[in-house]
């Protein structure tokens, strides 16, 4: 039992591959017990107060899909030693496995908002005891993680360092085609409904943004809408699209530049220290 946790189970280190851990935690947000992969750069790497990414799977996905899927952790270690990127954890957590899908927002019985936003970056303290509450954090997720991470940087702007999507889905009713379960209990403020309503709602200058498409994505439209209508607004953001689908051929793929823009931002904030 820990503070905030009442259990707590994490991988034996003599098993672990490539810098993941893997853990699993009664979330009081959700009522029961969910799983987080974990990345963490060698020991001697670490500095203090590293950065931690949180990053968001999509429906059907849970908390290995970025690892085992995307390869999100070999990418960053490249990057990592390349220069373009700090040292930095990555956890990767379940969406809390609700159906097909819980779209990352509080439901009348279970907060799965809360479970990413509180739950999730205190069980990377657990882990790593260069994770602090000082650490900057950043969000990123693909479709339904990626309308997740971008609304979260408008309800939670102070919060993160930056957050970046890929195939974001901008509107919770595009869900609907995806999951078999029913909407009826899920959260139906504006900020939880799209990503234009949380990004305008902000209460606190927006983080740094980015997110892309594929141009064979089915949600390409959607994107191309949010980046219009950002830009009429006047809220600063990069949007890109590159040839590829709603598939992992190109989330892998396009994770990099996803980094890439993490790093930038993280070197910057150490300059105007």
């Amino acid at each position: 039992m820990t503070d905030r946790f009442r259990t707590v189970e994490v991988s034996d280190p003599a098993a672990s591959f490539d810098g993941l851990s893997f853990m699993t935690v009664k979330s009081a947000s959700l009522g029961m017990r969910a799983d987080i992969t974990f990345y963490l750069p060698p020991l001697e790497q670490q500095p203090k107060d590293m950065p931690l990414l949180v990053l968001l799977h999509g429906v059907y996905g849970s908390h290995w899909a970025w690892a085992l899927k995307g390869s999100a952790h070999v990418t960053a270690a490249r990057l990592i030693g390349e220069g373009a990127l700090p040292p930095i954890a990555i956890a990767m957590p379940s969406d809390g496995l609700w159906g097909d899908g819980s779209g990352y927002v509080a439901h009348a019985e279970q907060d799965f908002e809360h479970w990413i936003i509180d739950d999730v970056p205190a069980a990377a303290r657990e882990l790593s005891a260069s994770v602090t509450e000082n650490s900057p954090l950043l969000i990123a997720g693909l479709s339904m993680g990626g309308f997740a991470a971008l609304r979260f940087a408008g309800k939670y702007p102070q919060l993160f360092t930056a957050a970046a999507a890929h195939s974001a889905i901008t509107d919770v009713a595009e869900l609907d085609a995806l999951i078999a379960e029913t909407r009826a209990r899920w959260s139906t403020d504006q900020t939880d409904k799209t990503v234009l309503g949380a990004l305008t709602a902000a209460s606190a200058p927006l983080p740094p943004i980015r997110f892309d498409c594929g141009l064979q994505d089915a949600y390409l439209e959607p994107n191309r809408a949010l980046h219009h209508d950002l830009d009429a607004l006047g809220i600063e953001h990069i949007y890109a699209e590159a040839k590829g689908g709603h598939d992992w051929g190109y989330w892998s793929r396009e994770i990099e530049k996803t980094l890439r823009f993490f790093g930038r931002q993280l070197q910057q904030q150490e300059l105007r220290k």
